[in-house]
């Protein structure tokens, strides 16, 4: 399949992200860069300094919202990649309606309690969609012990142990890691190649 292939079927797909932090920054600039055609993205949080190691910020863009500023950069890189920005905290009640068009969705939370209620949303109201969760990916070094596993629709990309602590922060390659792994099985599913290309 040649590349033009490729960004002809995607401009058809709507990917929506969960979160605009390391994960969720990430893995949306790179659906954009192959040409998805549109992204739904959420998140209330602001930019800081410290989210400088592993998210797709800049330096200037120091305070603002996550959500805006991502959808800014995105637009410098594929400016015919359609984002839909939401300034919001997600919860029970509006994930189903904000991610109901999209044909996969990416979770990019930093908390366990939120990444559990939105697989189970995703078991209550999606059970024809794709989530694709991560799930430890701190620390540095050991990048043969991540994976993916999948139950039923929602897949899991992380090492499943090194979770986020004062002694073992999320950084940019490991980060890296799991956000791309989360995209290139978004174009694996949306390309109809799942199951021929990637290995679980």
């Amino acid at each position: 399949m040649t590349f033009s292939e490729i960004k002809q079927i995607l401009s058809n797909k709507t990917v929506g992200i969960a979160g605009c932090g390391g994960l969720g920054s990430n893995s949306a600039v790179a659906l954009a860069r192959v040409g998805v055609g549109k992204l739904i993205i959420a998140d209330f949080d602001i930019i800081v300094e410290s989210n400088l190691n592993r998210q797709y910020y800049f330096y200037n863009q120091i305070g603002q919202k996550k959500c805006i500023a991502l959808k800014e950069n995105i637009n410098k890189i594929n400016p015919l990649c359609n984002v839909e920005a939401h300034d919001l905290i997600l919860d029970e009640s509006n994930i189903p309606k904000l991610f109901n068009c999209c044909d996969v969705v990416i979770e990019a939370f930093d908390k366990a309690e939120m990444k559990q209620m939105i697989a189970e949303v995703f078991i209550k109201n999606f059970n024809n969609k794709y989530l694709i969760m991560g799930s430890g990916l701190a620390g540095w070094g050991d990048f043969e012990k991540i994976k993916i596993n999948k139950t039923d629709n929602i897949f899991i990309c992380g090492d499943n142990i090194n979770e986020a602590s004062d002694n073992l922060p999320p950084l940019a390659p490991r980060v890296g890691i799991v956000s791309n792994m989360q995209a290139n099985l978004t174009l694996d599913i949306l390309l109809n190649t799942y199951g021929s290309n990637t290995k679980i």
